[in-house]
Order: C-alpha cells, then structure tokens, then sequence
C-alpha cells in the first residue's frame, strides 16, 4: 500500500480493497504531472510493460487510456491480486525500460518517472465501469488533444470499433 502525506504533514496509508471481485479503476501520474509520455518511445514502452506484467498477473483490461502526463485504467483483476503490487510493477518496469533508451546523465541515480501512488475506485457495477472506460476514451478530447477519440491512438477505443493495430489488447465488454 502506498503512503501519503496529509495536509497536516503527517503520512497516511492509502488504502487498496483488493479482492471484492469488481472491475477497477486505476490512475497514476507521471512524476510532478510532467508530460513525460510525450517522450519518444514512452507510450510504446508503456504499453508493452503493462501488457507484460498484465500476462504475469492475469488480469483482464476492459479500457484505458495514455495521457502526456497520466494514465487510466479499468481493469479486472484475477483473484489474490494485489493491486498496489501490480501498479508498482507497471510503473517500475516501464520507467527502467523508458530510462534505458536515454544517456545516463550526471544525476541519473535521481531520474524518477512516476508518481509514487495511485489512485484506484472500485467499480460496483456495470453501469460504473461503463462509465469508467468511456471517461478514459472522451478523455483526450476532453483535453482538446484530438477531436474524436478514434484519433487517439493511446487509448482502448479503436479496439472497441472492432480495430486489431492497438497497443494493448482489450478484454472487451459491451459498450
């Protein structure tokens, strides 16, 4: 489980309900809310680690999207998974991937590219995750990035329209 500070300065811990059997959803952040995604590489990279630690953990991805500077997603996670330990792992395989295309600089042992929490809402019902995955597609246009969400290549919605060149496959529900 993540901690965080409070306004009051004191650490909190965050609080993951693993194991209710629900669809999740999930945001993380790049660190100080950069866009480092707009990286070269960095969505590629991303896309293939969360499809890596996705195979390992066997979860199922019902949406997501990339954004310059956070991620959505809403997946649904096999039972006995730990959701804190599948998000650090997104998070530290993509960056340590991300990191090793780029020259070492002289501060390189303080390079960070995440966030150290996320944040994750359980979806109680079908109608919530609906909700979810369109909120991650009407996202980039929300943000004035595309115009209509089939633009946005970083995003669940062309696999929804039927399309197979997406960077991740997608456990599809009815929309």
């Amino acid at each position: 489980m993540g901690k965080t500070e409070s306004t009051a300065g004191t650490v909190t811990r965050l609080h993951h309900h693993d194991n209710l059997g629900t669809a999740r959803f999930i945001t993380f952040s790049c660190f100080l809310r950069a866009p480092s995604l707009t990286l070269p590489n960095a969505m590629p990279i991303l896309a293939r680690e969360f499809d890596r630690v996705r195979q390992t953990h066997g979860f199922l991805v019902l949406g997501y999207v990339f954004m310059p500077e956070h991620v959505h997603l809403v997946i649904l996670p096999s039972e006995g998974t730990r959701l804190g330990r599948v998000i650090g792992e997104i998070k530290s395989r993509s960056a340590r991937a991300f990191f090793a295309t780029i020259p070492a600089g002289p501060r390189d042992a303080t390079r960070v590219f995440w966030q150290r929490r996320c944040y994750d809402h359980n979806c109680r019902t079908t109608e919530t995750v609906l909700e979810k995955i369109r909120y991650c597609h009407n996202n980039p246009v929300k943000r004035g990035l595309v115009t209509d969400p089939s633009e946005w290549t970083w995003s669940s919605y062309n696999a929804y329209l039927g399309k197979t060149d997406v960077p991740v496959t997608v456990d599809m529900i009815p929309l």
